[in-house]
């Protein structure tokens, strides 16, 4: 692993700006076995919002864990998120974002289990939360598991609404698999035959972090042990650290995101003011944005890009003007 070429500070890490051009998701990252980790790592305390920076012993931070919070951003190899057959800058970053086994605690750094854990995942190239985002993307190769379930591949926001209806929603991560799914408190969900391969902004939140990512699920909207079904109830119920509180207002300290966090938005503009879509934060993008990717109806499914909308949190756009919290599970 070489040195972490970004700026680090309170606000976080900055991602870096080159492009490559990539069809669909990452660019191909040369394969290597996690690196040893050194006896001479440290673990620094920061604020805003509280963490610990695992630090090797030039200072250059490798791991960033945030107290409350099971995502990890680690420092690894450089890859290219883009969709060039859409309008929109790619996102370069040496940033890679995992779940630890359960919410970190400043103590924890003591514990056994931590260095464990980064012998594993440091330097290692398996496929993290972010990789798992443009499995969905548009144009993504299909792969199918040894039961024949499509688990990857292009996926659409709905299914075709009939001429003059709106998009039709509702449609999780069972529906775009095609599997019936039993979740932890026993409850049970079939799939709905005429919603195959499609996720709205929700579904594909808990298609990524629940179904690929191994993050805990739960059916309703309820608060629980997981994250809840629709993107109302993730922000106002759901579990994680509140990075942005929703003041009703635009967020301006965008320097606290990081990868994999998870961004609201109130697009429909009712007098509620509540949240009804979801996103999840890849980074800056090489203009220096702040890129996410999500399901929306304007791309007909998951997106980096600008189609219908540019993906920028800073940009005065639609999406921008209608960003209201975030989350960092």
């Amino acid at each position: 692993m070489g040195v972490l070429a970004v700026g680090v500070g309170v606000g976080g890490i900055v991602l870096g700006a080159e492009r490559e051009e990539a069809r669909v998701a990452s660019i191909a990252v040369s394969p290597s076995a996690p690196a040893p980790v050194s006896t001479e790592l440290g673990f620094v305390r920061r604020d805003g919002p509280a963490r610990t920076t695992v630090v090797d012993a030039a200072g250059t931070v490798l791991a960033t864990f945030t107290d409350g919070a099971r995502t990890v951003t680690l420092d690894g190899p450089e890859r290219t998120f883009a969709e060039p057959q859409f309008p929109g800058r790619a996102v370069t970053t040496r940033v890679w974002v995992r779940l630890l086994p359960q919410e970190w605690r400043p103590e924890d750094e003591n514990a056994p289990w931590v260095r464990d854990w980064l012998e594993t995942n440091l330097g290692s190239t398996e496929p993290d939360v972010l990789a798992f985002a443009q499995d969905y993307l548009d144009g993504a190769p299909e792969e199918r598991d040894a039961q024949e379930v499509r688990f990857k591949g292009d996926a659409a926001f709905g299914p075709p609404p009939p001429p003059g209806s709106p998009p039709i929603e509702n449609n999780d991560f069972y529906d775009y698999l095609g599997v019936d799914w039993s979740f932890a408190d026993g409850a049970r969900r079939e799939p709905d035959p005429v919603r195959y391969g499609t996720v709205d902004c929700s579904g594909f939140v808990r298609l990524v972090y629940g179904f690929r990512a191994g993050y805990p699920l739960i059916p309703t909207n309820d608060r629980g042990p997981g994250l809840p079904r629709r993107a109302r109830a993730m922000s106002e119920n759901g579990p994680g650290v509140t990075l942005l509180p929703d003041t009703g207002g635009i967020p301006t300290d965008l320097g606290v995101l990081q990868a994999g966090d998870l961004l609201f938005f109130d697009l429909d503009k009712t007098a509620d003011g509540r949240t009804d879509h979801v996103a999840i934060y890849l980074g800056r993008d090489e203009s220096g944005g702040h890129r996410f990717v999500s399901s929306r109806v304007r791309a007909d499914g998951p997106t980096l890009g600008d189609l219908g909308g540019t993906s920028l949190l800073d940009d005065g756009g639609y999406y921008a003007r209608s960003f209201r919290s975030a989350k960092r599970l």
